[in-house]
């Protein structure tokens, strides 16, 4: 089963220094999160970003840092 991660946050303190990443947030020069994905291979989170019709992968984090996931959650 797959989920859809809906925010990322990267740091220890989650509050206040922690960097906070959602699908939609828009980002260097009107590009948007499009994806955030969780790569078995590598453990390691990939954000990709949108501008127009092009998607990009933006920024990498391996899991040997403090992370937090919000997973999109839909009820039926």
């Amino acid at each position: 089963m797959s989920s859809i991660i809906r925010k990322i946050s990267i740091g220890a303190d989650y509050k206040n220094d922690a960097m906070h990443y959602s699908i939609g947030q828009e980002v260097y020069g009107g590009h948007k999160i499009a994806y955030i994905i969780f790569e078995d291979t590598d453990g390691s989170y990939n954000i990709h970003i949108k501008k127009d019709d092009e998607v990009v992968p933006w920024k990498k984090f391996n899991t040997n840092m403090a992370i937090s996931v919000e997973y999109d959650l839909k009820y039926e």
